[in-house]
């Protein structure tokens, strides 16, 4: 048999990596997502089934385990939204040929709302940027850029200079499965990138990051851990409270431009998502963000 004990390890820990950068989970939920995916895990490891290459099939066969273990039902549907959460992390970074929960037919579970920044929220975290520090004007571009161009983290720390078309107005992003998208990018992000050029050409450019736009003090290409450290510095220096990620100004961008009336296919093209679908949270954003205006006016609310 197969040893694949290296595989699952190196998943998990790339997959806890995700909850805490990008998802900004708490510690708790962290390991309670970890400890659902160790039992799948489990089950594979037994099939002898990596976990990319799992079916729906893998994914019932641990579900009806918990079933006869006596778990309860709470806890089989948290176990399943855990497995879903992999998956989603999984296909995002180009590891699946096909989502084994895509075929999956299993009870509807609440919908996953991402935290969303306001517009006024985003600006006072801009504003907050002090560009008078040697890093001031590569952050303040940093945080424009993530949210006039609804980039993911790893899009972003990978943009290249030859991939931004600032008079035609565009950069050419590479997402998952190296599929290329154009997105617009506005001007404030434009005039930010330009007065950043002017500081980064004048430090140190490592060979292999010459084509990266933005560099880290060495001149070497940014880390993911770097671009979450600054968006939650930031935050606190504008006293945002919430809990929020470089995927906050994802969110923020695409619920923005669906609530100012953009079509979503038009959304999901720019967001790079595969199945309009992934993008339709952004209405139930908008449609939860109405309800609650309703119901704080309601001549009959308690």
């Amino acid at each position: 048999m197969r040893n694949h004990a290296d595989t699952y390890e190196t998943t998990l820990l790339d997959f806890k990596g995700y909850l805490k950068l990008e998802r900004s989970l708490a510690a708790n939920t962290i390991a309670a997502y970890a400890s659902d995916i160790e039992k799948y895990f489990t089950l594979l490891k037994a099939r002898s089934v990596e976990p990319a290459s799992a079916s729906a099939d893998d994914i019932r066969a641990f579900l009806d385990s918990l079933v006869e273990a006596g778990v309860t039902k709470r806890s089989q549907a948290r176990a399943l939204s855990s497995v879903k959460a992999l998956y989603r992390f999984l296909d995002t970074e180009g590891r699946l040929s096909e989502n084994p929960c895509d075929k999956l037919a299993a009870p509807k579970l609440n919908a996953y709302l991402p935290t969303v920044l306001s517009v006024d929220e985003v600006l006072a975290i801009l504003d907050s940027v002090d560009l008078s520090r040697p890093e001031g004007h590569r952050n303040r571009c940093i945080l424009e850029v993530l949210y006039s161009c609804g980039l993911r983290v790893s899009e972003l720390v990978g943009l290249k200079i030859s991939d931004i078309f600032l008079d035609e107005q565009f950069i050419r992003v590479f997402g998952k499965g190296s599929k290329q998208r154009l997105v617009p990018i506005g001007a404030p992000a434009i005039q930010a990138i330009r007065l950043y050029r002017q500081v980064r050409d004048q430090g140190p450019v490592q060979k292999a990051a010459e084509d990266i736009l933005f560099l880290n003090q060495r001149g070497g290409k940014l880390s993911r851990v770097t671009v979450f450290n600054i968006v939650k510095e930031q935050a606190a220096a504008a006293g945002i409270r919430k809990d929020i990620s470089p995927h906050t100004f994802r969110h923020s961008f695409a619920t923005h431009l669906v609530e100012n009336g953009a079509d979503l296919r038009v959304v999901q093209q720019m967001l790079g998502h595969e199945s309009i679908l992934t993008t339709e949270i952004y209405t139930h954003i908008d449609t939860r963000k109405w309800q609650d205006t309703i119901l704080q006016y309601h001549p009959n609310r308690t």
